[in-house]
């Protein structure tokens, strides 16, 4: 594991590149390096845990039954937090591997009888709906060709009951900021994405904050040119800079986070229609 990550391949093929990622990181501790920032220290993913569970806890209380699509689940994190509290879930994911180690991990966790995990593509959803919550954690990001995007949110609006809800935490700044855009990720401008659910039917209800810390966001494209030593050093101030902040502010400092929460339900005329 390399102190500054793990640099992005020239060619994105995401079923390959997301096989690599599970099959290094997926079944080390908590998995993270898996599906937070690719190869960077424990420290650093559990920082970024940290703060998306604090973005999104308003938002996972959920009653038990209720039926929940955990997109890009990954490790299957999210999935069996909200199984642990009475939901049904269905995992899907692009790695085999990452679904594997789901299905290990709710088993050990005793939740398999209320986690199902299946390898699946976004863009070529086939689930059986519909879901009265859609979790997507950073998915989104990934997606980088436009069209593909826009089939991929409206197949799961299509998904989504009648008053159902939908929840995306993506990177997602207010402003135009392309620093850290990859082969495998790009932070695209929050306005974009506002447009994109509208155009696909559905109507923000809340829009929240997770990161307003600059620290780590700003220093992170400089850390590559660094020696080991000299990267974890400022990984680590950063880090410890940015804690705090998010912490207290993460939520309510919205205009300035890096990645925001979006919360969504059916526009009322596309809601009819799923009826």
């Amino acid at each position: 594991m390399s102190l500054r990550g793990l640099p992005a391949p020239q060619l994105y093929t995401p079923s390959l590149y997301w096989e690599d990622r599970a099959q290094r990181f997926a079944a080390e501790g908590e998995g993270l390096g898996a599906v937070c920032s690719y190869g960077m220290p424990e420290f650093y993913n559990r920082a970024i845990q940290l703060e998306q569970r604090l973005a999104l806890r308003r938002w996972l209380a959920v009653t038990p039954g209720t039926r929940v699509l955990d997109v890009g689940c990954g490790i299957g994190r999210w999935s069996r937090l909200l199984a642990a509290r009475g939901a049904q879930v269905t995992g899907i994911d692009l790695s085999p591997t990452m679904i594997g180690e789901a299905r290990r991990r709710a088993a050990a966790d005793n939740l398999q009888q209320r986690c199902q995990f299946e390898v699946q593509d976004i863009c070529r959803l086939q689930v059986s709906g519909p879901f009265d919550m859609i979790l997507g954690v950073t998915v989104l990001q990934h997606i980088l060709d436009p069209a593909q995007l826009h089939n991929a949110v409206r197949a799961l609006a299509s998904q989504l009951a009648p008053r159902g809800r939908m929840v995306f935490l993506e990177a997602a700044p207010d402003t135009v900021f392309t620093r850290c855009d990859t082969t495998v990720f790009k932070a695209r401008q929050r306005e974009m994405y506002l447009n994109l659910f509208s155009e696909c039917g559905l109507v923000l209800k809340h829009l929240g904050g997770v990161d307003p810390a600059p620290f780590r966001s700003r220093l992170l494209p400089y850390v590559k040119g660094l020696s080991g030593r000299a990267a974890l050093a400022l990984l680590g101030l950063a880090t410890a800079l940015s804690l705090p902040i998010d912490a207290v502010l993460g939520r309510r400092a919205v205009l300035h986070s890096w990645h925001a929460v979006f919360v969504l339900e059916l526009r009322l005329g596309d809601a009819r229609h799923a009826l």
